[in-house]
């Protein structure tokens, strides 16, 4: 259950169809939130981050992300697309920005609106966030602050290290200023207006859903990347009104690895891509050892949000042309001003979640502590994977948990079986009394 007492909601779903359980997810997804018994992968909810790591890795295409279609235009009056600067990655440098909105037109919708300048909004918030410029938020946070913007390492935080959740920025991501801004800004008062927002990620649409700082989100509906490419590509052609883009390269850098870094401009900053790099940075930041650095900027997927399991092309090809689609336009937006929003704070605070509680009995719990660590060391601690739980350590806890039996690991099995093949051979030999002449 969520912490407000509602069953968790997550994008990334399992196919059981296309599931083989070949454990190949089990050993990718970082918060161990993926088990594979009776020969299918489940995935245990209060423990998913919704990175899409597992959607990249499984080669069956049995794990997917939940999003809206294009057929969710029809319930509203006035439908604007919001579309994250990596849409733009995905398609060829002599397709212009402005050609692409106008294909978003052609497919339906009324107004487009880029993520990509709320992009810049934000970045403005946290250079007054770190100089003690920004309303709403704590006076004296803990350096280095870390990025917010990703929803899986939002969740990586609170899941994994609860004690980093006050050096995240607390500020709304871009996905979320950009449609309070069409809602708030644009068409203040009005009813039907239904804001999708074209994502590279299943954290996003999750974020949408079950939002992280915030109660509810403006966005209306998710629509994968993937999902709306061939479709768009398609209505290229067809695109009348080529709508004028208004963000700036700063903010469409934001898509990529290092682009909210050096729009924040400050130097004593670290940028990291991959969840498991980013797994590394958290540690070494918990654990003491980022000294003197002011800024993690951490995206989940390799590159940034160009490498996001909804995109369709290769990520570093798409940073390439996101990168020279940057530097051709101006450093930030010019032509419209977002400062009218107001605050950009969170409205809830984040709170760690629970994932690995043993017991809410805690003379029960520590009873249980010591039978995993009991079991761990009767295991073979090769972590291959073969039982069905990620490493040795999980299988103890889940065989204490009552999710799984010591005789799922292949090498206790064997030693199971030899020491009943001893126990038969020794019955063998034995006589009844009466029989016995020895």
């Amino acid at each position: 259950m969520s912490p407000v007492g509602l069953p968790y909601f997550h994008s990334v779903t399992l196919d059981p169809d296309r599931c083989v359980g070949c454990t190949t997810c089990i050993k990718q997804c970082p918060s161990e939130a993926i088990r594979v018994r009776k020969g299918k992968a489940r995935i245990i909810a209060e423990r998913c981050i919704d990175c899409g790591e597992c959607i990249r890795t499984c080669p069956h295409g049995a794990k997917k992300a939940v999003s809206d279609s294009l057929s969710a235009l029809g319930d509203f009056r006035l439908k604007v697309a919001m579309p994250a600067p990596a849409l733009f990655s995905q398609f060829e440098e002599s397709i212009s920005i402005d050609r692409i909105l106008g294909g978003l037109l052609a497919l339906g919708f009324d107004e487009v609106f880029e993520v990509a300048e709320a992009a810049e909004l934000v970045t403005a918030a946290t250079k007054g966030l770190m100089e003690g410029r920004m309303a709403g938020t704590p006076d004296a946070q803990p350096r280095p602050l870390v990025s917010s913007a990703c929803p899986a390492v939002v969740k990586l935080v609170q899941v994994r290290y609860p004690s980093l959740i006050p050096n995240l920025v607390p500020l709304l991501p871009p996905m979320e200023v950009a449609a309070r801004y069409v809602k708030e800004v644009l068409h203040p008062g009005e009813s039907g207006i239904g804001v999708f927002f074209i994502s590279p990620c299943a954290g996003k649409v999750t974020a949408a859903r079950a939002p992280l700082g915030y109660e509810k989100s403006a966005v209306d509906a998710v629509i994968g990347l993937k999902d709306i490419y061939l479709p768009l590509r398609a209505a290229l052609g067809k695109a009348g009104k080529k709508p004028i883009s208004h963000a700036g390269g700063a903010g469409l850098a934001w898509a990529m690895s290092e682009g909210e870094s050096k729009a924040l401009g400050e130097r004593r900053s670290i940028s990291v891509d991959g969840i498991a790099n980013v797994i590394g940075v958290l540690e070494a930041l918990e654990n003491g050892k980022l000294k003197g650095i002011q800024y993690i900027e951490a995206l989940a997927c390799p590159a940034g949000c160009v490498g996001g399991p909804l995109t369709v092309e290769n990520p570093y090809i798409s940073r390439s042309r996101l990168g020279n689609r940057a530097i051709s336009l101006m450093p930030t937006a010019t032509s419209r001003s977002l400062g009218c929003l107001g605050s950009l704070a969170w409205d809830n605070p984040i709170l760690p979640r629970s994932s690995r509680l043993l017991d809410p009995d805690m003379l029960r719990a520590m009873i249980m502590l010591e039978e995993i660590e009991h079991l761990v060391g009767q295991l073979p601690g090769l972590d291959c994977g073969s039982c069905g739980s990620p490493t040795c350590q999980s299988l103890a806890e889940d065989v204490v948990r009552g999710n799984a039996l010591e005789t799922d690991c292949i090498f206790r099995l064997r030693e199971t079986v030899r020491e009943l093949a001893g126990r038969l051979l020794a019955l063998e030999e034995l006589k009844p009394p009466g029989l016995d002449t020895e």
